[in-house]
C-alpha cells in the first residue's frame, strides 16, 4: 500500500506526463555473444590493438609482441575501413537508383564500385548496421583471425596461472 501511494507520487500527472523521463525500466539489457573468454581476447586484440591490454599486461610484454599486435591492428583497421566504403557506397547507389534512375551520373556511381585506401570512414558500426559476427568472418576471411577461430576452446599456447602471493 505505501509502496503503491510512493510510486504514483512519483510519476508526473496532465500535461507533464509526457516529460517523465523513467517511467520504465531504468537498466540497459545487452546482448550477449557467443564466443568464449579466449575468442573475445583475440576479437579485442584484432581490433583494439594495444588498448585492449591492461597497463600491467603492457609492461610484462616484450618488445616483438607489441609490434605483431600494431601490426594485426592496423592491418585489421585498414580492412575494416575498406567494408565501410563497400556498405557507405551500397547505401549511396540505392539512394541514387530510388531518386535518381535515369540519370548518367547515377549509371556512373553504380559501375564504379572504388574504395580509397588513404580515406577514413568515421561511420560506426552500428550506423551501418555492421555486427560482430560479420567482423569476425571478415577477420577471418583475411587472415587476422585463425581459421578455427569458431572451434577454439581456450589458448594452446598459456601456460597454467599462478596465483599472485
Amino acid at each position: 500500500m505505501v509502496m503503491e501511494i510512493q510510486e504514483k507520487n512519483l510519476e508526473y500527472k496532465g500535461k507533464m506526463e509526457s516529460y517523465q523521463l523513467y517511467k520504465g525500466n531504468t537498466y540497459t539489457e545487452y546482448e550477449k555473444d557467443n564466443y568464449n573468454n579466449y575468442q573475445n581476447h583475440l576479437y579485442k586484440r584484432a581490433l583494439y590493438g594495444l588498448s585492449a591490454f591492461t597497463q600491467d599486461e603492457l609492461a610484462t610484454m616484450c618488445s616483438k609482441k607489441k609490434q605483431r599486435v600494431s601490426k594485426v591492428y592496423m592491418k585489421g583497421q585498414n580492412i575494416i575501413n575498406l567494408y565501410k566504403q563497400k556498405i557507405t557506397n551500397a547505401y549511396s547507389n540505392f539512394i541514387f537508383k530510388t531518386l535518381f534512375p535515369e540519370s548518367p551520373l547515377t549509371q556512373f556511381l553504380v559501375e564504379t564500385e572504388e574504395t580509397d585506401v588513404e580515406f577514413k570512414n568515421t561511420l560506426s558500426f552500428k550506423e551501418l548496421g555492421i555486427s560482430k559476427d560479420q567482423i569476425v568472418n571478415i577477420f577471418v576471411t583475411e587472415g587476422i583471425l585463425p581459421k578455427n577461430f569458431h572451434s577454439l576452446q581456450r589458448d594452446t599456447n598459456a601456460l597454467p596461472r599462478l596465483r599472485k602471493a
